[in-house]
């Protein structure tokens, strides 16, 4: 089996929805990495040296190849990427070697099935 891991860098007010975006898309889950920091075309502006950016979570999914970009579409649609600048950014990359699935691959493999 191999699989995708997407990364996707996305408002902290957004996580729970693109979250459940993800699992009805084929995720079995995801890692949150709460309180990241980017920067796009334009710097953040600051208030006497304050940030007013909004806090970001990086989300990790590790997707099966074959729903990977059906997971990455439903992420980029929920948090609205396309629309919006600043709201997102969403990318996925190869995985060589997974290890600790185990108890997910009941799941994943049944998922893979029906979508093939």
């Amino acid at each position: 089996m191999h699989f995708k891991l997407i990364i996707a860098l996305v408002d902290e007010a957004s996580t729970t929805d693109i979250m459940k975006a993800a699992r009805k898309a084929g995720a079995t889950g995801a890692t949150v990495v709460g309180d990241a920091r980017g920067e796009g075309l334009e710097p953040t502006k600051t208030f006497f040296g304050l940030n007013l950016e909004s806090r970001r979570d990086m989300l990790m999914f590790l997707v099966e190849e074959h729903l990977s970009r059906q997971v990455l579409e439903h992420v980029a649609i929920s948090g609205g990427f396309d629309e919006t600048p600043g709201r997102g950014l969403a990318f996925q990359i190869d995985v060589e070697d997974t290890i600790g699935l185990k108890t997910q691959i009941e799941a994943i493999v049944e998922e893979v099935e029906e979508e093939i």
